[in-house]
């Protein structure tokens, strides 16, 4: 199966040359009341408002064990032909809306919602591949910012330069191991000096001025590990959050892991707890559902996004 065929059987909807929408789960029981996503919860962004999406799809540097995208379909570090900022913002708004359509012809959907997800207020830049890949990236913040909207963008740090002079509302950098070593095991960089990479990235985001987090995927059985070190990493980046998540058992990773190495929300917490004691971050929200918790070190009252 080509891969265009297959990411449209997973409900990919294509944009331009290099881009593409899903729609989130998350966002589908928002449509219908029965839930939201973490980032509603710790953030403030409705979930029926927001686009996942990627400029970059299947171009990452990365294989990362856990990720849920078939690796095999890995393009590289390099996108030959780029499209503007204007195109992919438009035909991502575009495909969002006609995705959800279809909640117009259900009982079951949220009638104000629906009105309200044709003017997506929040793109989260994180769906597939690696968004500093795409070299104009700063310029589609801008686009998106221009419009009114705020932005995600979660980055594997293996192009620091990139993020110099990056400002979109908040900037993740994922640090899915403790130490070199298992870094190189779980994450399968195409850089010899990842962890350089990795630790200059860390570097960098201290000294931006967006708002700043440290993403860290926990897999039960291989990466639950060494706190004091994650503790370490995150005292270089000193940002305003950590967000401590599970690994889940989902998409073309099921082929590379058992469902045992996702681990349950309280183990996610106590791990978290771990960390938080040799960094002086402390646990201020969580959502069990998605297994995720968050880390600060002080509850700031401007972390709940205002639209």
């Amino acid at each position: 199966m080509n891969l265009k065929k297959l990411l449209e059987r997973q409900h990919y909807e294509l944009v331009g040359r290099h881009s593409a929408v899903k729609i989130c789960e998350w966002t589908k029981q928002s449509m219908r009341n029965e839930g939201f996503c973490y980032k509603q919860k710790f953030y403030g962004i409705n979930s029926h408002r927001c686009i996942q999406m990627t400029p970059a799809l299947n171009y990452c540097s990365n294989s990362c064990i856990f990720c849920w995208r078939p690796l095999e379909y890995n393009y590289g570090i390099k996108i030959k032909k780029e499209d503007s900022p204007k195109k992919i913002v438009d035909k991502c708004i575009e495909a969002q809306v006609w995705k959800l359509a279809g909640f117009g012809g259900t009982d079951k959907s949220d009638k104000k919602k629906l009105a309200e997800s044709k003017k997506p207020m929040h793109f989260a830049i994180s769906l597939s591949g690696e968004p500093t890949v795409y070299s104009k990236l700063k310029e589609l913040i801008k686009e998106i910012n221009k419009r009114g909207m705020t932005s995600f963008v979660v980055t594997n740090g293996m192009f620091p330069n990139k993020l110099k002079g990056l400002n979109p509302t908040q900037l993740y950098i994922s640090i899915n191991a403790p130490n070199k070593k298992l870094y190189k095991k779980i994450c399968a960089p195409v850089f010899k000096d990842c962890w350089k990479r990795l630790l200059k990235s860390l570097k960098v985001m201290k000294g931006l001025k967006t708002r700043r987090t440290l993403r860290i995927t926990l897999i039960k059985n291989l990466n639950m590990i060494e706190p004091e070190n994650y503790a370490k990493l995150i005292k270089i980046a000193a940002p305003d959050f950590v967000e401590v998540k599970s690994y889940m058992w989902v998409g073309a990773s099921q082929k590379r892991l058992n469902i045992k190495n996702m681990p349950l929300h309280n183990e996610v917490k106590e791990f978290a707890k771990k960390i938080g004691k040799h960094c002086g971050y402390k646990i201020f929200d969580e959502k069990k559902e998605s297994r995720v918790v968050l880390l600060m070190t002080k509850d700031l009252k401007t972390r709940k996004i205002k639209f």
